[in-house]
């Protein structure tokens, strides 16, 4: 691991410490006061899965597989119950993750790169496309802003502040412009300047009779004109904070733009990390980004499993 993984790898641990408060050590004391695992054990393994946002879905299929161990093999140690825990957790998470993807490289004739950020207000979007659009701009990327929420006042003040933070363009309208043209001239901006990249924000909530869902599928109708492919991803910016109400937004999304990729935002808040297993598995749509600091270098490419490893990883370490 070299200087700056390990910097990444560090931050990730500090960004999970409550949710390793609450998950890894009430798991650990359990399999320290318990030592073999029964029926009882199980019942409560799965209470502890389930209270720290697991899911009720994923901690039953956690529980189902450990069951199935436990019939194939005895496990008597408490280090050997703590390794098949923590691996059946990481599996649960890994095999609904887009681990392995590279979100910096994009196939070659997909220039330029359109991605769409939607999700509601509050859930750091802003900050999000601020730190996104650094991290494309430090992976040597040519990235252009295109300022769509133009029904929130500070949105767009909000997100030239970012836009400045990253070096990069931002293209915006009035307030009260059409979303969906701003989204079309952004990437027609992006095709002449001969941009990599294109980040375009929409609203969280409008202040209009207009639905919402409508309005972002109109943008991405908008978008598809400019560029038959694009917009080649839909993330879903999510706030851990808000635990399982962040799953039924999720699939509100989903069914109304279809979502290719989330960002989990707000990790380092929150003792509700495990969030980020139960939104995968109902959804089976990957966890692209997650945010564990307010930095701009703070939003990182997830990596399952890093995440688990970072999760379990003991505080001496």
């Amino acid at each position: 691991m070299g200087f700056f993984d390990s910097l990444k790898f560090s931050r990730l641990k500090e960004g999970l410490a409550k949710t390793r408060e609450t998950l890894v050590a009430k798991v650990n004391r359990l399999i320290f006061a318990k030592g073999k695992i029964d029926d009882e054990f199980l019942t409560q393994l799965e209470e502890i899965l389930i209270t720290s946002d697991v899911g009720v879905e994923t901690a039953q299929r956690i529980i189902e597989s450990i069951k199935r161990k436990t019939k194939e093999k005895k496990y008597e140690s408490q280090e050997e119950l703590n390794e098949l825990v923590r691996s059946e957790i990481a599996n649960a998470l890994v095999k609904s993750s887009s681990n392995g993807v590279d979100p910096f490289e994009f196939p070659p004739h997909t220039k330029p790169y359109v991605i769409m950020i939607v999700g509601v207000n509050g859930v750091g979007k802003t900050t999000t496309i601020g730190k996104l659009a650094y991290n494309y701009k430090s992976a040597g990327k040519n990235v252009l802003i295109g300022a769509a929420d133009t029904f929130r006042a500070a949105a767009n003040e909000q997100l030239e502040v970012w836009a400045q933070r990253a070096g990069v363009e931002i293209i915006q309208q009035l307030q009260g412009s059409d979303p969906a043209a701003v989204a079309f001239d952004t990437v027609q901006a992006a095709k002449a300047r001969g941009a990599d990249v294109v980040i375009i924000d929409t609203a969280g909530r409008l202040h209009t009779k207009t639905n919402l869902m409508e309005e972002l599928k109109k943008i991405k109708r908008v978008i598809t004109k400019v560029s038959a492919e694009a917009p080649h991803e839909v993330i879903l910016v999510l706030d851990a904070t808000t635990g399982q109400n962040a799953i039924q937004q999720a699939k509100l999304f989903n069914e109304s733009v279809g979502l290719t990729g989330l960002a989990i935002t707000k990790l380092d808040g929150t003792a509700k990390g495990g969030v980020i297993f139960a939104v995968t598995n109902a959804l089976k749509v990957p966890v692209r980004f997650i945010g564990v600091g307010e930095k701009i270098d703070d939003l990182q490419p997830f990596d399952a499993e890093k995440f688990v490893e970072a999760l379990f990883e003991k505080e001496s370490h």
